[in-house]
């Protein structure tokens, strides 16, 4: 079954997705539908199926997938479960613009697993229940400021859209960054009520908070800095920023779009051990299926249940997501989550072995990250410590070698995202990591031969 997997680079044919993009750039812009989605090699390829780990573009190649959608699909593609689910709405309609049964439902589980959701409130994305939480911050604070930290994605509205990943250059001093705005059309003015921090550095928090609380509606933050390397928290971090929150009377997000009920049940607060006073979350949710939500305490959503807070949406809770994320959620418990065990057992078997050919090729390859969720990159030698910000990513890595193994990993059958996050789904088995692992070494003799 996975014998021709990490077949020799010259065999694997991209010509089809190649003209589909030529095509498809005279009528869509860029060729794509997402930004994020450009500058594929030798183009953004083009898929025509998929199931479980692996995905089938329109040459015919095959690959074992931990892109996942970006990471949504924890369950794999086309899980049974979530297809029957979402099959079974399909002649009930799809939106009544009103409520239904299984909206109650998924709030009522949702709520049991997630540590900080007294309430939820259901949407579409990521990014706008990411503008929820911020809005109920500073109806809740009366406070105009909202601190976000470089290296953190918080969707791209304007509001937000802040030092993602700012070139150094342009970054300003590391204790005092200089806000960044990344795209053209972006009002400056939407983004003045952004403050900008470095991220895991306790002292900073501190002294920002003693001067500007008064001002503070809240800090967001990823709580596992997932989108630039997948960092963890240094020892004390969330707790001091914990503390610091509860002392100024300001409102802590956990942007847990990524590592909501990937990294744990509960997400980064359960698995971490600290709560927030409103949390995000999205992807892993729905099982592929578009569907968000905002969580937290009762007296933060109460000012969107009296209507003091405005959050609307026409697709928000429609029948075929709200199902999907029923099913997702219902195959992630069972068997006391079971799956969770099996995919950190799996992922953590990757993770050495990943290592492990780094270091017999010689190669500085650095993975770092959860078993759920990891990164690979290079850094100048072998055996450095964990990255731990932004800039330290920024400063240490070889952006360059990131692409060639990226390359030379799909052209072996095995697809990564863009900035070299890994993730796993409930379904990657031993036979998968074997193959990817035998690609990886592949891919590695290849970079190392360049």
């Amino acid at each position: 079954m996975t014998a021709n997997l990490h077949a020799p680079t010259p065999t694997r044919n991209y010509s089809a997705s190649v003209e589909l993009h030529r095509e498809a750039s005279d009528v869509l812009a860029g060729g794509v539908n997402s930004n994020f989605r450009m500058g594929g090699q030798p183009a953004p390829l083009f898929f025509d199926r998929a199931e479980g780990p692996y995905l089938y573009d329109v040459d015919g190649n095959r690959y074992v997938d931990y892109v996942l959608g970006m990471g949504p699909n924890i369950l794999g593609h086309a899980h049974p479960k979530v297809v029957q689910a979402v099959a079974g709405t399909l002649e009930k309609g799809v939106l009544y613009a009103g409520q239904h049964r299984d909206e109650v439902e998924l709030a009522l589980r949702f709520c049991a697993m997630v540590p900080c959701a007294d309430q939820v409130r259901f949407g579409s994305s990521g990014s706008e229940m990411d503008q929820a939480a911020l809005r109920m911050a500073r109806a809740a604070t009366g406070g105009r400021l909202v601190v976000k930290f470089e290296g953190h994605y918080h969707g791209w509205f304007d509001t937000i859209l802040v030092s993602v990943h700012p070139p150094l250059d342009e970054a300003g001093p590391e204790e005092a960054p200089v806000p960044h705005l990344p795209t053209q059309g972006q009002s400056a003015a939407a983004a003045q009520d952004v403050a900008v921090l470095p991220w895991n550095d306790l002292g900073v928090v501190k002294r920002f908070l003693t001067q500007h609380a008064h001002e503070t509606a809240a800090l967001i933050m990823e709580p596992i800095l997932c989108n630039t390397c997948v960092v963890m928290p240094a020892p004390g971090y969330l707790e001091g920023v914990r503390a610091l929150c509860d002392r100024h009377g300001v409102v802590l997000i956990f942007d847990e779009v990524i590592t909501g009920f990937r990294v744990a049940p509960g997400g980064a607060q359960e698995l971490l051990g600290v709560t927030p006073d409103l949390a995000v979350y999205a992807k892993a949710l729905g099982g592929g299926f578009p569907i968000a939500a905002v969580a937290g305490k009762r007296q933060y959503m109460e000012l969107l249940g009296t209507g003091a807070v405005l959050h609307g949406g026409s697709y928000n809770t429609n029948l075929v997501s709200t199902a999907a994320a029923l099913a997702t959620l219902e195959e992630l418990a069972s068997d006391g989550g079971a799956s969770y065990g099996q995919m950190e057992a799996r992922g953590q078997r990757l993770i050495d072995g990943l290592r492990e050919l780094g270091r017999r090729a010689e190669l500085p390859l650095h993975v770092q990250g959860l078993p759920g969720a990891f990164n690979t990159c290079f850094t100048s030698e072998q055996g450095e410590p964990d990255i731990t910000s932004y800039r330290d990513y920024a400063r240490r890595t070889d952006a360059g070698l990131q692409r060639r193994l990226l390359k030379a990993l799909q052209d072996q059958g095995v697809r990564v995202t863009s900035r070299g996050t890994w993730f796993m789904s409930t379904v990657h088995d031993e036979a998968q990591i074997d193959d990817t692992l035998a690609a990886a070494e592949a891919a590695l003799a290849e970079v190392s031969a360049e």
